[in-house]
């Protein structure tokens, strides 16, 4: 599998991952043998990278990573300080009407401590299907543009199920009876979170730096079938 690349200076390189690739092993994927994206990146450069952030392994979208391992926290500042704007895109059951912020603290799966969690939520799309989905006679989608203020782990996904909204293909914590639908009737299997666009400016250049990452073939799939556009 090759990896697309969005941006790359001397100091940090911005790729577009795919769908259930995870960043580098971890005790709580244990079970996961695939390669993970370091060890792809390190197949097609011959070199470590390291990241600066991170991505769930069944979301997709823009991931930076230093290049250098003294660089890392250069970049984390950025990020901590709120500096660095990321833009989500998600698919969620049902109607969302309004734009929004939620406001719900996050458990840390490490310490089991909660910690204030924040993000907008603003609705771009919306589809009605008349294909049953239990318990009602028909299903309803949204799609919404997410920006979080703060990066706890599994943010997203808990904040839009704690709306009542769950991402589409979320088997953690969104609804089965959709996930279902979207695999059997549309042939979709992936979650329908795309991390979108990083918008900064590198310190170490001073460069202004704005990038979007292409949707993976679901989502393509997806926008044709519901008619939906977004540039």
């Amino acid at each position: 599998m090759k990896i697309e690349i969005l941006f790359e200076d001397q100091h940090i390189i911005i790729v577009n991952k795919p769908n259930n690739v995870l960043i580098h092993n971890s005790y709580y994927a244990r079970n996961i043998k695939d390669e993970t994206l370091l060890e792809l990146l390190y197949t097609q450069f011959g070199c470590h990278f390291y990241p600066v952030h991170r991505l769930d392994r069944k979301t997709s979208g823009i991931l930076m990573l230093a290049k250098h391992k003294e660089n890392v926290a250069v970049f984390q500042e950025l990020f901590n300080a709120n500096q660095i704007k990321k833009t989500y895109l998600g698919i969620v059951r049902g109607f969302v009407d309004l734009a929004l912020v939620i406001d719900s603290p996050v458990k840390n799966p490490d310490t089991k401590i909660y910690k204030d969690a924040e993000t907008y939520c603003e609705p771009i799309h919306r589809k009605l299907l008349d294909i049953p989905v239990i318990p009602y006679e028909n299903s309803r989608y949204s799609l919404v543009k997410l920006t979080p203020a703060s990066g706890r782990m599994h943010q997203l996904r808990i904040h839009l199920n704690k709306i009542n909204h769950p991402i589409v293909g979320d088997y953690k914590y969104g609804d089965r009876f959709h996930n279902r639908m979207f695999e059997q009737e549309l042939d979709c299997k992936n979650l329908f979170l795309h991390a979108y666009s990083l918008h900064f400016t590198q310190p170490m250049t001073n460069e202004k730096i704005e990038l979007n990452a292409s949707f993976p073939t679901d989502w393509i799939k997806i926008f044709k079938l519901f008619d939906w556009n977004f540039n």
